[in-house]
C-alpha cells in the first residue's frame, strides 16, 4: 500500500509550510515559495495570510 503523505511543517527557512506543501505534492520547495513570493507583491495579503492560517493550522512533522 502507497505510504500516505501528511501535510506538515518541515524544511523550513521560516515555519515550514512552504516544504511541507512541496513535500505533500512532491514538488520543489523553491516552487512553492516563488509562488507564496509572488502572492506577497501585490501589497502582501493574498500571500501572507494564507500563509500564516497554514502555519498555525499545519502540524510539525514528527520525527
Amino acid at each position: 500500500m502507497a505510504e500516505q503523505r501528511r501535510l506538515e511543517r518541515q524544511n523550513g527557512i521560516i515555519a515550514g509550510v512552504c516544504g511541507g506543501i512541496a513535500v505533500r505534492f512532491s514538488i520543489s520547495p523553491f516552487i512553492v515559495r516563488l509562488i507564496f513570493f509572488i502572492l506577497l507583491l501585490p501589497g502582501g495579503l493574498p500571500g501572507l495570510l494564507p500563509y500564516l492560517i497554514l502555519w498555525i493550522l499545519m502540524p510539525k512533522r514528527r520525527d
